[in-house]
């Protein structure tokens, strides 16, 4: 068969291929159900296992390895009983733009269902990692994230009472905290931001209405407001199939 070219633009060092230039049976399968999914277009089924296995000439295990590689990576997805070629990722910016900003820039539709919203006091934890005092009152407020209704992700906030006294009243969960806090005369500073990658715990995996062996993208946020006081802290876990993370660099 013939391989994508190496030296595209995108394409993975040597598109796959070991230097021995031997590949497993799936991977070559896959780059072919690959170049089918670009035929077919988003949002379109491909065949049956049993007629990929027919086409390319290869037991229904090795389509099946290669189709549950192509929906880990998020360009397929189950739909049904059948398999479709997935939307291209949602790409949130590193950036102090909210989540809101980021997906309406794709010209999707943000949206966000509460979980919960508790007040409770500061732990030492907490306490060290934003520089909020100890025992001093907080609000956690924990919501799914949504794209055109599509569940993305679990975000988790954590802010001082003093902050936002009235959260509880006047903040439609369901909207942006970002603009929220901006009404209140809140503008942010700066941020400390970590990514790893992490499988959901069950409750997670739930909320989020995925497999629990799905891997995720974690973002951990600390922001302080632009006098360098502690402002919130952001846990958010994004879908891994779903999105990509995009920066700018200048030098």
């Amino acid at each position: 068969m013939d391989y994508p070219n190496d030296q595209a633009p995108g394409a993975p060092v040597r598109s796959g291929i070991p230097e021995h230039g031997r590949i497993p049976k799936y991977y070559a399968v896959k780059a072919r159900i690959a170049a089918l999914m670009e035929e077919l277009g988003h949002g379109s089924a491909i065949p049956t296992e049993r007629d990929l296995a027919e086409r390319y000439d290869v037991a229904r295990e090795t389509v099946r390895q290669a189709v549950r590689e192509l929906v880990l990576e998020g360009r397929l997805r189950r739909q049904g009983r059948g398999t479709v070629v997935a939307e291209p990722k949602l790409e949130q910016p590193l950036s102090l733009a909210s989540y809101t900003e980021g997906v309406r820039r794709q010209g999707r539709a943000p949206g966000r269902t509460l979980v919960s919203l508790d007040r409770f006091p500061c732990p030492a934890a907490l306490a060290a990692e934003t520089g909020l005092t100890v025992g001093e009152p907080v609000w956690h407020l924990e919501r799914v994230l949504l794209a055109d209704d599509e569940r993305a992700g679990l975000e988790s906030t954590y802010v001082a009472v003093a902050r936002v006294p009235r959260l509880d009243t006047a903040f439609a969960p369901d909207s942006s905290f970002y603009a929220y806090l901006q009404a209140q005369g809140i503008s942010f500073g700066d941020a400390d931001e970590r990514i790893e990658t992490v499988l959901a715990t069950p409750r997670e995996a739930l909320l989020i209405g995925t497999p629990p062996a799905l891997p995720m993208l974690l973002v951990h946020r600390v922001s302080r407001d632009i006098e360098g006081r502690p402002l919130e802290r952001v846990r958010s876990l994004y879908r891994g199939d779903r999105y990509a993370f995009t920066v700018h660099l200048r030098g």
